[in-house]
């Protein structure tokens, strides 16, 4: 017998009854399923341990997963019945944080975005027939002799990977049936609002030597608003891709061509990537970081002795040979800051010394998570390695941090979300050495009066870390600034530098990112202003429209005034409406249109319009100088 815990009463329950009947002995009703022993489990699954059980009801978040669960069922029934038994192969179909998918193969047959409404309409009437959905508990051999029938062979590939002594169960809909653990609702008939959003490819097991399936996703909420609520927002966040942005306003493109993953940064990129870096150099030599550059390949004995040939091989490129030595593009730029500091013996009197790059590094990626600028291979890391002394290491943290958020404060981030990763079980460097680093992380936060959680155990084997997640305009977090404590490479390269004592010793080092790359940070600055970036960073920050072709000649002098007091202008001379010539300005987000025409000829004015804030008025060419200087000097966001 086993002993479960349930409302605070302890009961006393045979082994395999299913708790759906458990629940009806002790006048449980309305519950969708429980948690036991940290997993959600449904009505039809026997109760196998002793332990607490949580019922949980609909409006428990967890009858979530339990509804999505029963969804990605549904939909792979759905997908059966349209294009047959025989040619449509099931991958997986888990739930996911809004909602589910599912990996399918369709023989002959590529399922496109203008499929999703007649699958949906085949899952509707899914739902309308209230299928019971039934357990059904199988035996080795007995499961893949049915899934050999079925010839799903992607399913047999999942029960020879499940250890023996493992309960292999299936779960019943109609004729449709489907390996599955659970948990999922007692009928079909029982799910609540849902829509189908969008089509992916997925390698199966994320193996790019394995078959790509087709992936559908969808999202589900129980209620009908709230999903229409969720549809909203997706759409925003459709038009604020930074994809499509990208394109449309011609800052960078992927060339397939060239390789996926791999960015082209067009002119108008160029000048904004200009502006970005220049201010992130400017403000790091304030602060007494020292510039450096390195080499975009280096020695396999340098990845040897840093160890990443030995951990972090699967993300790096292939070597290359050369003159019977292997040389591999970098992944990071770390070992060779770590070079720079050995270059010389270092005094105590030199630290903490704070080595900077803008460093292009290259990591190999699987094609199916590559996305615009925010997954790459090739990337550039605004990387700081600052080494210290251990006395230093509470300034040294509380300064990083708050350079760091000052920074993403500049660019118009406000909200954060700050965590700090502690000692994993495995771990390299000293008890002590980890409690005075994790200590002045905690420390820097609080001082910094930023609220914060602890992942624990979530630190690197090398030494903990504080991440900071930036919220944007529609409420998504983004994870972007890193101050991670390294214990590994001082001792892997025998860092070190002498003390007042006139003795050796072993540095503390700190690996930090504020933007994280600058590819990503663009992206999430261009979904964040929607496209419109602050003036101070746009690529063209004013474009002058003159009313017709003979104020071309005063539009140009006004362009060229302004462009030699070190604004970005541009004029639109194109034979065209003047309304036309503004709502090209407008849509590719240029921050001010300036407007000229007979009244502003004759009394040397300006009319000024502002994409965000509508028309400004009239301004003399000495006003629009001080006007914009103020943007720019403030970064006015």
């Amino acid at each position: 017998m086993l002993r479960v815990v349930l409302n605070g009463k302890e009961y006393e329950v045979e082994e395999g009854k299913k708790l759906g009947d458990f629940f009806k002995e002790v006048g449980i009703e309305g519950a969708l399923g429980a948690k036991l022993g940290g997993k959600i489990i449904d009505l039809q699954t026997p109760i196998r341990e002793s332990g607490e059980l949580v019922p949980i009801y609909k409006e428990d978040p967890e009858s979530l997963e339990i509804m999505r669960h029963s969804l990605s069922h549904i939909m792979a029934q759905a997908l059966k019945e349209i294009y047959g038994k025989e040619v449509v192969h099931l991958g997986v179909g888990p739930t996911t944080e809004e909602g589910f998918y599912y990996d399918v193969e369709v023989e002959g047959t590529r399922i496109r975005e203008e499929d999703l409404p007649k699958i949906e309409q085949k899952m509707k009437e899914i739902i309308e027939r209230n299928y019971p959905i039934l357990r059904r508990e199988l035996d080795r051999e007995s499961a893949i002799r049915l899934f050999e029938q079925l010839k799903e062979h992607y399913k047999l590939d999942i029960i020879r990977r499940i250890d023996p002594h493992d309960v292999i169960s299936v779960y019943e809909q109609g004729d449709f049936i489907d390996l599955c653990r659970g948990p999922h609702v007692p009928s079909t008939g029982m799910v609540g609002a849902f829509k189908l959003t969008h089509i992916a490819g997925a390698y199966w097991q994320g193996d790019p030597s394995k078959p790509m399936l087709q992936r559908i996703y969808g999202i589900a909420y129980w209620d009908t608003k709230e999903l229409e609520e969720r549809l909203k927002f997706y759409e925003e966040v459709k038009k604020r891709d930074h994809r499509k942005l990208g394109a449309e306003l011609e800052m960078f493109l992927i060339d397939e061509d060239i390789g996926g993953g791999l960015v082209l940064w067009l002119p108008k990129g160029g000048i904004y990537r200009k502006v970005l870096e220049d201010f992130w150099k400017e403000e790091h030599l304030k602060r007494g970081y020292q510039l450096v550059y390195t080499p975009h390949v280096g020695k396999a004995k340098l990845w040897q002795t840093s160890g990443h040939l030995e951990y972090y091989r699967q993300n790096m490129y292939p070597p290359m040979e050369m003159e019977q030595e292997e040389y591999f593009v970098k992944p990071m730029n770390c070992p060779f800051h770590v070079a720079i500091y050995k270059s010389k013996v270092r005094s105590y009197k030199e630290l903490p010394l704070k080595l900077a790059e803008l460093g292009t590094v290259y990591r190999y990626e699987l094609s199916g998570v590559l996305h615009g600028l925010m997954r790459v291979r090739g990337f550039t890391q605004d990387d700081a390695h600052i080494i210290c002394t251990p006395e230093q290491v509470e300034d040294v943290i509380l300064e990083t941090l708050d350079f760091a958020v000052q920074m993403l404060k500049t660019f118009g981030f406000e909200d954060f979300k700050v965590y700090i990763s502690t000692r994993p079980p495995l771990y390299i460097g000293s008890e002590e050495q980890w409690e005075k680093a994790e200590n002045a992380l905690k420390k820097a936060v609080e001082t910094l009066n930023l609220s914060y959680e602890i992942d624990e155990g979530g630190g690197a084997f090398y030494g903990p870390k504080i991440d900071v997640k930036i919220k944007d305009a529609i409420g998504r977090f983004w994870q972007c600034s890193t101050i991670q404590f390294d214990f590994n490479l001082p001792e892997r390269f025998d860092m070190e530098y002498v003390g007042p004592d006139n003795k050796r010793h072993r540095p503390y080092m700190i690996h930090r990112a504020i933007f994280g790359s600058i590819e990503r940070f663009t992206g999430v600055l261009l979904e964040h202003y929607a496209g419109l970036l602050p003036f101070w960073l746009a690529p063209v920050q004013a474009r002058v429209i003159p009313v017709s072709e003979k104020h071309i000649p005063y539009a140009t002098e006004l362009k060229n005034f302004l462009t030699e007091r070190h604004f970005r202008v541009e004029v639109d001379d194109r034979k065209e409406r003047l309304s036309a010539k503004i709502r090209t300005a407008e849509l590719q987000k240029v921050p001010y249109i300036l407007v000229v025409g007979d009244r502003e000829v004759e009394s040397k004015t300006v009319s000024v319009r502002s994409k965000k804030e509508g028309d400004l008025g009239t301004k003399t060419w000495e006003e629009l100088v001080e006007f914009f200087t103020e943007l720019v000097q403030k970064k006015v966001c």
